[in-house]
């Protein structure tokens, strides 16, 4: 039973892997990336797993289709090429994301105050 503000449930025809082939893919990769690397302990810990994993998909996770960038990545943002990288664990360090670290704000001596 779906309410007006959940998913449509519709049903494919039988044996035909291609008709949801977006669907096929997302639960493929969730599958080899995260749940097949974990050990699930029940439908709650599942449900704070998947939207971590979600995140980490759609917001850092290279994608070959958009020439290596997240979904949710502006096109117009630069990254910077200089600074420390560091690392942010994903699901308790199952996946490591790696980013630039912001650069230290360099004091010049004319801005530094005079006694």
């Amino acid at each position: 039973m779906c309410t007006s503000s959940e998913a449509v449930q519709v049903k494919i025809p039988p044996r035909t892997p291609r008709a949801n082939c977006y669907a096929e893919r997302w639960v493929r990769t969730v599958r080899a990336e995260c749940t097949d690397r974990m050990l699930i302990y029940g439908e709650r810990h599942l449900q704070s797993v998947l939207p971590e994993y979600a995140a980490h998909y759609n917001g850092h996770r290279p994608h070959q289709s958009r020439s290596q960038r997240p979904p949710d990545h502006e096109e117009r943002t630069k990254v910077p090429l200089e600074g420390r990288i560091e690392r942010r664990k994903v699901l308790d360090g199952l996946i490591n994301e790696y980013h630039r670290a912001a650069l230290p704000l360099r004091r010049t001596p004319s801005s530094s105050p005079t006694r």
